[in-house]
């Protein structure tokens, strides 16, 4: 059972999202903060690995003390009444737009329905949110096995914590709770310094000419990355031209500084970078891509080296506010992290 007027689950791969999921982020993402609190059974998987923002994997043969390894959230066999349900507090408290219920490689052990509560409460502790008001944000819902269940969902209100039911047991592989996260940004601190870009202030990747080793939205993750795998690289340039990705900010802002990291890049750098920009007002990504080529320049080409932190300051120039990036690699090559450093605007 689906949403009054919002349709069935859509069945798609991870590749092949819908535009309400390409345009949130995913709040439920544990490389960013969520967290597990809570599940009334993790007898073949625990709870945690759902929130793993890595594609779920099977691994042929791989067992542990209690039987086959899944890669996800399983509980054994219920063999009395009732269902399971687990507690996962979000990276940021936020407003929700829909699920990706994931059963990827659950196939006769995949969770029949699941249905999704929500509070704002803020605590960590499970026998206080168990006390909490809950409202339900997806009713019970029909689940495929092996399949990516999205399911878009009508709520204008903001989450914090949710509770998820499943019954009666079974595994889901992964959950993307996508959406945008609120109350990030302090408007009435006009002067204080956030990194506009973050994933976890609402930063996003919108497109990308090549991602042939890497992921832009690698580019926007929290710390340092821990190797070449966990950045953005393209395939070597056997053409005229240079590699660029569109990124959009958590929200409006002016930029002041910006850090880009070729953490783990050293025979593979980009030789130089630039960055456009522009405030960008409703259209589509479609259009953002078209227009970027012809935006101004928030800073001009300037050389990188290997496996370095760049920071620049006096080589960024003033714009105004924008909402959207393209970083230019030239010609091509691998970046690890971007932070632009700077203040919101209302």
């Amino acid at each position: 059972m689906a949403l009054p007027g919002l349709g069935a689950p859509i069945m798609a791969s991870a590749a092949d999202l819908p535009d309400w999921a390409k345009r949130s982020t995913n709040l439920a993402n544990a490389a960013i903060g969520a967290k597990a609190l809570f599940a009334t059974d993790e007898f073949f998987a625990p709870l945690e690995r759902m929130l793993n923002p890595e594609p779920a994997v099977f691994t042929p043969g791989l067992y542990d003390d209690h039987g086959k390894y899944m890669d996800g959230w399983e509980t054994r066999r219920k063999r009395t009444t009732g269902y399971d349900w687990s507690l996962i507090k979000l990276a940021r408290a936020g407003v929700i737009e829909g699920f990706d219920i994931d059963t990827s490689h659950f196939t006769g052990n995949y969770a029949p329905a699941v249905s999704i509560e929500g509070t704002a409460c803020d605590s960590d502790d499970p026998e206080v949110l168990k006390q909490a008001e809950w409202t339900t944000l997806l009713p019970s819902t029909s689940l495929k096995g092996n399949s990516h269940n999205l399911v878009k969902i009508a709520n204008t209100q903001t989450w914090r914590v949710l509770r998820i039911n499943m019954y009666p047991d079974g595994g889901i592989a992964r959950l993307r709770v996508y959406g945008r996260p609120m109350g990030v940004f302090d408007y009435s601190q006009p002067n204080t310094i956030y990194d506009l870009i973050a994933l976890e202030n609402g930063g996003r990747a919108v497109a990308w000419n090549d991602a042939h080793y890497g992921e832009p939205t690698n580019l926007i993750m929290p710390g340092r990355g821990i190797n070449m795998g966990d950045g953005w690289e393209t395939r070597r340039r056997r053409e005229p031209g240079n590699d660029w990705c569109i990124l959009q900010l958590g929200a409006a802002g002016i930029v002041e500084s910006i850090e880009i990291d070729t953490a783990h890049f050293k025979g593979n750098f980009p030789d130089r970078f630039s960055i456009q920009a522009a405030r960008m007002e409703g259209g589509t990504d479609q259009s953002v891509i078209t227009q970027s080529m012809f935006w101004d320049y928030l800073i001009p080409e300037q050389k990188l080296s290997m496996d370095t932190i760049h920071r620049f300051k006096e080589q960024v120039l003033n714009i105004g506010a924008i909402t959207h990036i393209r970083l230019n690699i030239i010609p091509d090559g691998g970046v690890s992290r971007l932070r632009l450093w700077g203040r919101v605007v209302a």
